[in-house]
């Protein structure tokens, strides 16, 4: 049997709730961040660069209304891959995609801050959830629909606080790595995080790395080839997530096309198609 659901779950980066709402524990005081040189860990940590500014070159972005990502995913656990895909996005509002193999649709997903939608066209069966069963494949609890829309475009989604982060140079350009363990809260679960973000010279995104301080649980983004879109607008053209601990799966999506235009979102289940129940 194909595992078009995960799959396509894996595709929306395997991945608000209309229910939860992700407490981040932290103080959003981002002008106390500090940039230091360590590249020689005898020599006393200087300031390298305005602080704001820092700030500004990693999170804030180019606007867009629209995204269509035509892409090909590969994964492990899928020996049919690569696969053909369409990731869009409507910003804040939805993400909807499709997943074709040998020009059949085998999956389809539309997912909104209230809740996600996906269906399997070759076992003929949906889910109608939350995103409790998209955290869990990740092995995480904090994944909301503005988080995924982040993660999807290679943007930061974390922030640290002034007393809980370290930003230092290096030959790569810049690492942000959390002093103490990041605590994220939901409604049923407190996870503590220990996090590193490394970004290039030029302030892209190249590196997410998440563990939990309480288990093997571990989870890798990897940007690469961050392409300039002629809006000014700068993506990435490759993703690659690497899960691992109590589950295991790698993918990697190869986008190959960024277009910014609206489209068509078309999204129903037939009657016929069986409801998998979420537990």
């Amino acid at each position: 049997m194909k595992k078009w659901l995960p799959l396509l779950i894996l595709t929306l980066f395997l991945f608000n709730c209309k229910s939860r709402k992700t407490a981040m524990q932290q103080n959003q005081n981002i002008d106390s961040l500090a940039v230091n040189d360590v590249q020689d860990p005898d020599k006393k940590e200087n300031h390298v660069g305005d602080r704001m500014d820092f700030y500004q070159k990693i999170y804030l972005h180019p606007q867009f209304d629209y995204l269509k990502i035509t892409s090909k995913i590969t994964a492990d656990n899928i020996k049919v891959s690569p696969l053909d895909a369409i990731i869009y996005i409507e910003t804040d509002k939805k993400i909807w995609s499709r997943i074709d193999f040998l020009f059949f649709n085998a999956a389809r997903a539309l997912i909104t801050p209230e809740g996600i939608k996906a269906m399997d066209k070759y076992n003929k069966n949906y889910i109608d959830s939350d995103f409790e069963y998209l955290n869990n494949l990740l092995n995480v609890n904090f994944i909301d629909y503005k988080n995924l829309e982040k993660l999807l475009e290679g943007r930061t989604f974390f922030t640290l606080s002034d007393r809980n982060a370290k930003i230092v140079k290096n030959n790569d350009g810049y690492l942000v790595e959390s002093i103490s363990n990041l605590k994220i809260s939901t409604e049923n679960i407190e996870r503590e995080y220990k996090i590193m973000m490394q970004y290039s010279n030029d302030f892209d995104l190249t590196t997410v790395n998440l563990r939990d301080a309480k288990s093997n649980d571990a989870m890798q983004i990897v940007y690469s080839d961050w392409e300039l879109q002629p809006n000014n607008v700068k993506l990435p053209k490759n993703v690659k997530i690497i899960i691992k601990g109590s589950k295991n799966s790698q993918i990697l999506i190869e986008n190959t096309k960024f277009d910014f235009s609206r489209m068509e979102t078309p999204y129903s289940v037939p009657s016929s198609y069986k409801k998998i129940e979420i537990q």
